[in-house]
């Protein structure tokens, strides 16, 4: 078995609680050479929690030419990381977003595809054993669809990572954390149009771009799997400061609508995020639980009808965690050739849908 030397940049809440626990624990498939982070703190802890070797920047990390990179540093720095890593013969497992717009993945898979590397997009729900048996049960249903709907209450992390011992640095230079919120706003109206506020600002970065994002890929794929390929946004909107956007796609016409929403409710310790389909004869309902919850299955739930006789079923797939197959998925890419389940192509796709929504609730359609 090939062993790949995989390198992680970023070494915040996604990279603490899954991405290197999870590379060490799949250490037959990789050997982790390095982690980058700004904060000497947090580097740190990384020496002393796993015995890793840490830099200071990506630029030193990418030095040390590994294989691999996993991208976990904060949103406005993925394209570039995932780009200069192409250009040097690194393959990337980038978190989503892969970027903020268009422009760059058009930029990306060009350099991809000129690399001849993996670039795989940390998609993490569409390897959930829930979600790929949810697509066996839609398989075919597709001149049948009504409605979709999505809802998110979502407290953020801090219920799901206190336990975790997650550590929030407080020690990056100033200076590089307003180069972030700099680099957050031109990239923003790069995708949306110049002369954003700062709730439109938060509201496409965070809720669209980083969170609903997620539910949006789930969408896509299941109504891939029913071979529908006709939808449109039709509207979006961005409310509590940012803190919540709402999106609606149009399915086939006037067939069938998919309602997205998610709001912030950062004083409230509990996580749904429901994902329901509706047809002229069944219901499924995909309950995910808190991403930064281990070995806590999604819970699918169907609802059929024989006449008047109702039956309500809760099926279970197994409890095989998503963030550690998608590496697995990123391994066997790079090894063997396997298909790419999440590919720049998904992630242009999906951060173009965004990018149309936020231009609904704005008035910039």
């Amino acid at each position: 078995m090939s062993r790949i030397k995989v390198a992680v940049a970023g070494a915040g809440l996604i990279a603490q609680l899954e991405h290197i626990p999870n590379l060490l624990f799949l250490k037959s498939r990789y050997e982790v050479i390095g982690v980058a982070d700004p904060s000497a703190k947090t580097r740190t802890l990384i020496q002393e929690r796993h015995g890793l070797r840490t830099y200071p920047s990506v630029e030193e990390l990418l030095a040390t030419r590994p294989d691999a990179v996993v991208i976990a540093a904060p949103d406005s720095y993925h394209a570039e990381i995932a780009g200069t890593a192409l250009d040097a013969g690194i393959h990337v497992f980038c978190e989503k977003p892969l970027s903020l717009s268009v422009a760059d993945i058009d930029d990306l898979i060009r350099r991809r595809d000129a690399s001849r590397r993996v670039l795989q997009v940390g998609y993490m729900k569409r390897w959930d054993p829930s979600y790929e048996l949810l697509l066996e049960e839609v398989d075919g249903l597709g001149d049948r669809l009504r409605f979709i709907a999505v809802e998110v209450n979502d407290p953020d992390s801090w219920p799901f990572s206190q336990h975790q011992e997650f550590f929030r640095a407080d020690d990056v230079p100033r200076a590089l954390a307003e180069e972030n919120k700099a680099r957050l706003v031109r990239q923003v109206e790069r995708a949306i149009g110049a002369g954003v506020d700062d709730a439109a600002i938060l509201g496409y970065a965070e809720s669209y771009a980083s969170s609903m994002i997620h539910d949006l890929n789930v969408v896509m794929g299941l109504l891939e799997r029913m071979n529908i390929s006709n939808y449109r946004p039709i509207s979006g909107s961005i409310f509590c400061g940012g803190r919540g956007t709402g999106a609606v796609m149009a399915i086939n016409g006037s067939q069938a609508i998919a309602q997205l929403s998610h709001v912030v409710v950062p004083k409230l310790a509990n996580y749904q995020e429901r994902i329901s389909l509706f047809f002229d004869d069944r219901r499924f309902e995909l309950v995910f639980p808190s991403p930064y919850l281990n070995h806590f299955p999604t819970r699918l739930t169907s609802f059929k009808s024989d006449g008047m006789k109702l039956s309500q079923t809760e099926q279970r797939n197994g409890f095989q965690e998503p963030f550690v197959r998608e590496l697995v998925g990123f391994w066997d890419a790079i090894v063997s050739g396997a298909k790419v389940r999440n590919t720049a192509e998904h992630a242009r796709r999906d951060i173009a849908m965004v990018s149309s929504f936020a231009k609904l609730a704005l008035g910039r359609a």
